[in-house]
């Protein structure tokens, strides 16, 4: 059954597709009250500024009036109509009257004018002349503004002055008036008179909301000294102490708490008489103004994520697919082993915890790995050089074998006479028994050597099998220090590694070394050079230690002439051919006959030296089995120039190096072929190991470890396994035997060992097994193997 429809699976599913979810929403979301909180900060801007335009047209407006009434105070004073002889005259009293009626009738806001002159005991209006007392006593009849402050006021006063409204009985009516007072002359040091004019409050405050239209809130107008002259209340009125503050405020806008409630508050102050006009409009009126647009972003969130959430469920569905054949191939894997080998004790309760299980798992399996991968990147650069795939030349990166200052060479070591010449080999021994022990003892030497560490020399020594001979090319690393003398670094690392195989073996081994280079991309040449001077040793001395810059030394001494080739070229072109290396070789003979022909030596002179280039490619491509290039000898042979015969040589080393590189595929591949069919023949014997294998074919056990899970694509253990559980499997289903006889039978002696094996691959016991499929017909057996397999 598939995981993804376990609980398990539906549990994983709804947390990816809420994940996406959130992915979505978190940031609509976000957006979403950005766009609101910043049109709400617009709009209460544009709001707050539009109640402040109009608080400054209701300021301009009644400064207006009230500049009217100072205007019309000075024309009183120059109307010579209204001196005090021509009020109290009696023909000319009335037209003073009638001046004093007109006077009023020019200012809207005002209910009366009245006319006092300093210490008098009477004052004018436009219904004529009247007792202080009468005006003040019985037609306007103060509750706060007694006839002792009447008088006072109206003799004293140098400026104008304005008391706040107060309820006033005007001829037994209530009503609540303003007073503003105006001394005349007004610019003057010592006024006469004062002109006294009475305003309805309702006046002002219609002008108010005249001006402020649909205005919700309370208004107020403060004098100079921060007493309410009148208020205009829409809404709760604030307390005293409240009142107070909004009388000291400055000009702007404010946002205060007021009866408990935020309120917004504006406030502006007038430049011609020093009044302070407040507005206050609470913040849930406010708000209640922006509904409109709070109500459009909710329906465009709406819509917006109608229209996301099944994009975006879509969305997890499709890219939960990868994680979901995850989390499938990490059941498949079946029990999950901790990083350490062993299998989990608890099973593990989620898909997540599968995964990580699974990746920790394999990158422990990787780690493992590390060694191999570093083998055949070393391997394929030995035989190919630099390699054009990118992504192989970033893996030898990432294996980090460059850095700055590191030189690289190949040393190949012979561990052909590792035991023959151990003390402890008599003479009596069979030819047999001195091949097994050889043998044997090269079967360890890949392991001492596959990695080595030399700190005291800054190296690094990795060993690569090339090839089923004894023969173990070591890819040295090392950074040598700035003093250090080159050839003697190598020659210390030469013989440190020739010190750890004597202490395992009690003899140091043949080795061949090349020479060192600063790229890595150039070991293949070092490789060859090695392979060379490994081949120089074979066929020339007996030399333990054979450095293939020695070679040319050795020419030398041998007193050659300067013209000819000399033979470390000769054979590190040989061993090139015969590696396969086409790099290599191409460069040889490049090498070879630029050289030759550098010397402008005389034709006849120049075929002799050539003709040693010719044999040996010719002997190469003997070897490889190209008898045809013998036939196309003629035509090779006659060339006239150096070019001529590298051209024809090129094409000649291409092939022979593609037949080398064939045989020793093909070489492998039959080799292989007879190890699997030994194994089909021989895994019922319990002797039968990977080490007994590469004893019986010459052939190293790392090398036949690799070249084995080429071939068929599983361990040599695992293979093993196979083949005796299918052969267990055929046993107890078509035989009565019992199933301790059968386990023995296929090669198993720990009887007990294999049926936990058997159970925790199978799912049940063979014994299970048995009981379910005994008596099946051979089709039915057949398909149970194949599904296993």
């Amino acid at each position: 059954m598939r995981l993804i429809r376990s609980g398990l699976g539906s549990r994983l599913q709804r947390s990816y597709m809420v994940s996406y979810l959130l992915i979505f929403l978190v940031p609509l979301i976000v957006i979403t009250i950005f766009i609101y909180q910043s049109a709400v900060n617009s709009l209460r801007t544009e709001i707050e500024q539009s109640n402040v335009n109009q608080l400054n047209q209701v300021r301009m407006t009644i400064d207006g009036r009230m500049t009217e009434l100072r205007d019309i105070a000075i024309r009183m004073s120059y109307d010579n109509s209204l001196t005090r002889y021509m009020v109290k005259h009696p023909y000319y009293s009335s037209e003073a009257i009638r001046r004093l009626d007109q006077y009023r009738a020019n200012s809207a806001i005002v209910d009366d004018l009245l006319l006092y002159f300093h210490n008098d005991s009477v004052i004018y209006s436009s219904d004529g002349l009247s007792g202080l007392n009468v005006v003040f006593g019985k037609t306007y009849k103060f509750t706060g503004w007694d006839q002792q402050a009447i008088r006072r006021d109206l003799n004293e006063i140098k400026y104008p002055m304005t008391r706040p409204a107060e309820e006033v009985s005007v001829n037994s009516r209530q009503s609540s008036m303003l007073v503003h007072m105006v001394p005349i002359k007004p610019t003057d040091a010592y006024p006469y008179a004062t002109v006294v004019y009475l305003i309805n409050e309702s006046r002002l405050t219609g002008m108010m909301d005249s001006v402020l239209s649909d205005f919700k809130g309370n208004s107020y107008i403060f004098d100079n000294n921060g007493h309410v002259l009148t208020t205009n209340n829409h809404d709760t009125p604030p307390t005293p102490l409240e009142l107070g503050t909004l009388s000291g405020l400055t000009s702007g806008i404010h946002n205060m708490e007021l009866n408990g409630k935020q309120q917004s508050v504006v406030a502006v102050e007038s430049q011609e008489n020093g009044w302070t006009y407040v507005t206050t409009m609470p913040s849930d009126q406010f708000f209640s103004r922006i509904f409109h647009v709070q109500t459009l972003i909710v329906l465009i969130f709406a819509l917006v994520a109608l229209a996301g959430i099944p994009v975006a469920l879509m969305l997890a569905r499709r890219q939960y697919g990868p994680l979901r054949d995850l989390v499938e191939f990490a059941q498949s894997r079946g029990g999950i082993t901790s990083s350490s080998g062993k299998a989990s004790a608890q099973p593990l309760n989620n898909e997540w915890a599968w995964i990580r299980q699974t990746l920790l798992d394999y990158r422990d399996r990787v780690g493992l790995q590390e060694p191999y991968v570093r083998h055949q990147c070393l391997l394929m650069l030995m035989k190919h050089g630099q390699p054009d795939d990118a992504e192989t030349a970033r893996l030898i990166d990432d294996l980090g074998l460059r850095g700055a200052r590191k030189r690289y060479f190949v040393m190949i070591v012979s561990g052909d006479t590792l035991i023959a010449r151990r003390p402890e080999s008599s003479l009596e021994q069979s030819n047999v028994e001195l091949l097994d022990e050889t043998l044997s003892a090269y079967l360890t030497l890949p392991d001492i050597l596959s990695e080595v560490q030399l700190e005291s020399l800054s190296a690094q020594v990795y060993g690569v099998e090339y090839s089923s001979s004894n023969r173990l090319a070591l890819a040295v690393c090392w950074q040598p220090q700035e003093d250090d003398n080159i050839a003697n670094g190598m020659t210390d690392i030469v013989e440190a590694v020739r010190d750890i195989v004597f202490n395992h073996y009690g003899i140091r081994p043949n080795v061949g070394v090349g020479n060192g280079y600063e790229q890595l991309e150039a070991i293949n040449q070092s490789f060859i050079e090695a392979a060379t001077a490994m081949e120089y040793r074979v066929s020339g001395d007996d030399a333990s230690v054979i450095y293939f810059n020695q070679l040319h030394d050795d020419d030398a001494r041998q007193g050659s002439g300067q013209y000819w080739i000399s033979n470390e070229s000769l054979l590190k072109l040989s061993q090139s051919l015969k590696q396969g290396n086409i790099q290599v070789a191409s460069h040889m003979i490049h090498v070879i006959t630029t050289g030759v022909h550098s010397e402008s030596l005389p034709l006849p002179l120049m075929r002799c030296i050539l003709f040693d280039l010719l044999n040996t490619v010719l002997r190469a491509a003997t070897d490889a089995g190209l008898l045809g290039s013998l036939r196309d000898m003629p035509q090779l042979s006659a060339f006239e120039t150096a070019e001529e015969l590298e051209g024809r040589l090129q094409q000649l080393a291409v092939r022979i190096c593609a037949c080398a590189e064939h045989k020793q595929e093909t070489e492998q591949v039959s080799l292989m072929d007879q190890v699997v069919a030994h194994v089909h023949q021989q895994y019922c014997d319990y002797a039968l190991s990977l080490e007994a294998i590469s004893q019986q074919f010459s052939i190293s056990s790392s090398y036949l470890s690799r070249t084995f899970k080429d071939k068929t694509g599983q361990t040599f253990s695992q293979y093993i396994w196979q083949l005796r559980r299918d052969e267990v499997i055929r046993q107890i289903t078509e035989t009565d035997d019992p199933l301790k006889d059968i386990i023995v039978r296929v090669g198993y002696l720990d009887t007990a060992n294999f049926i936990r094996k058997f159970k925790k691959e199978m799912g049940c016991t063979p014994g299970q097994y048995r009981k379910l499929h005994h008596g099946s017909e051979g089709e039915d057996h057949l398909q149970v193997r194949n599904s296993i397999s």
